[in-house]
């Protein structure tokens, strides 16, 4: 039974699915025009939580986030993924919780770049969050781009945003949920590093496999400890 507001997990790149299958054989897998989902009952919490898998870059993000909301209008949702780490600034296997993002692949040649850069980043609202958290994390901005971060862009995103760390889809997560006032908590792990000389990811891919196992299941055994501190904020 499905009901209205209630929480979903939305997870979004392939290979962060097929750990979600792993972890969850015996869900009851469902298909939508965006992608599977299931519902299941996690010990601890007093309401099950939908599992929905949104897709890759930006455009399934986005329209998958919209998807959610206008089908289930969940009280809250939250991503689950990986973010590739600047080499330096932060180190394999950390969780960012997302207090910004930003979409920063945007070319603006007319008008003012800044501003439309400022137009799709968004402010998470945090405030119902209170230390300590349910787990070790770093609470920063993170940019997104449909693209794999590039080694020459690093010292800039540093320079202009501050930024550690980067993925493809969290910067159209929040900027949906946001326009449609849906609270939305970003938890990325760091799968891979990017230096000067490349990402470790690029040379070999299995990297990047490795490394998302780790990261989803050290989220998913921490997603019951960040709902338990919803509920409880709000009052459920």
């Amino acid at each position: 039974m499905i009901t209205m507001n209630q929480i979903i997990v939305t997870i979004s790149a392939n290979i962060e699915w097929q750990v979600i299958r792993q972890l969850f054989p015996n869900a009851d897998y469902q298909t939508s025009p965006l992608g599977e989902w299931f519902v299941i009952s996690l010990s601890g919490l007093s309401e099950p939580i939908l599992f929905f898998h949104s897709g890759w870059g930006k455009i399934a993000a986005a329209a998958s986030t919209q998807y959610m909301i206008d089908r289930w209008s969940p009280e809250l949702i939250i991503n689950l993924g990986t973010c590739g780490g600047f080499l330096g600034e932060i180190e394999r296997g950390e969780i960012i919780l997302a207090e910004k993002t930003i979409v920063y692949d945007i070319i603006e040649q007319m008008y003012d770049q800044a501003e439309h850069i400022a137009h799709y980043s968004t402010e998470l609202d945090l405030s119902w969050l209170t230390e300590p958290y349910p787990q070790t994390v770093r609470r920063t901005l993170l940019v997104s781009a449909d693209r794999d971060i590039m080694a020459e862009q690093i010292p800039a995103l540093k320079a202009d945003y501050g930024a550690v760390a980067g993925d493809w889809e969290s910067g159209a997560i929040a900027w949906t949920a946001h326009r449609n006032g849906t609270p939305c908590l970003i938890l990325r792990g760091v799968s891979d590093l990017v230096g000067p000389d490349g990402g470790e990811a690029y040379q070999d891919g299995q990297v990047f496999v490795s490394g998302t196992e780790r990261v989803m299941r050290t989220l998913v055994d921490g997603v019951t400890g960040w709902i338990e501190r919803w509920d409880t904020t709000m009052g459920i």
